[in-house]
């Protein structure tokens, strides 16, 4: 029998993305080997699909900061607060 030796394509990507994922709760974050990119999928309600990507990962967690922004400031109700005198 002969042994085959087993390669692991882009091992630090795919940790970081690991590491990132468990850190990050509300994401599942996935490294992609056909692409060379980092893909961030919101896991929380949203009115459609929330998915961000960038070729680094501290890129994909800003991308993934500024989604949640942006979700955050559409869902609250802010516009019925505009305008009125305090």
């Amino acid at each position: 029998m002969t042994a085959v030796y087993r390669r692991v394509w882009d091992g630090p990507a795919r940790a970081e993305a690991e590491a990132l994922d468990q850190a990050c709760s509300g994401w599942a974050v996935l490294y992609s080997l056909s692409e060379r990119r980092f893909f961030g999928l919101c896991a929380w309600p949203s009115p459609q699909a929330v998915i961000v990507c960038d070729d680094t990962v501290e890129g994909l967690e800003q991308r993934m900061r500024e989604a949640e922004t942006l979700l955050i400031l559409h869902m609250s109700p802010v516009e019925g607060r505009l305008g009125r005198a305090a």
